[in-house]
């Protein structure tokens, strides 16, 4: 517990790095190094699941009621 305690403030370097993104205008989740690792995965999801509502609900437009075939 006395880690939590003594540990470094880094309030002031991402107060300085966050007003710099907005002075160059980049969005608030996308200024920090770990961003496209968190950020790429959850576009490939939403988009992903977009595009499979899609595909099923013209399928089922058409009569088919599975992913594929004439079921």
């Amino acid at each position: 517990m006395a880690g939590w305690v003594y540990r470094e403030n880094n309030v002031p370097h991402y107060q300085r790095m966050f007003q710099q993104g907005q002075k160059n205008h980049i969005r608030q989740w996308n200024q920090t190094p770990r961003s496209k690792l968190i950020l790429y995965p959850y576009y490939v999801m939403l988009w992903g699941t977009f595009g499979a509502s899609m595909y099923c609900m013209g399928r089922l437009v058409l009569g088919h009621k599975t992913w594929f075939g004439k079921g």
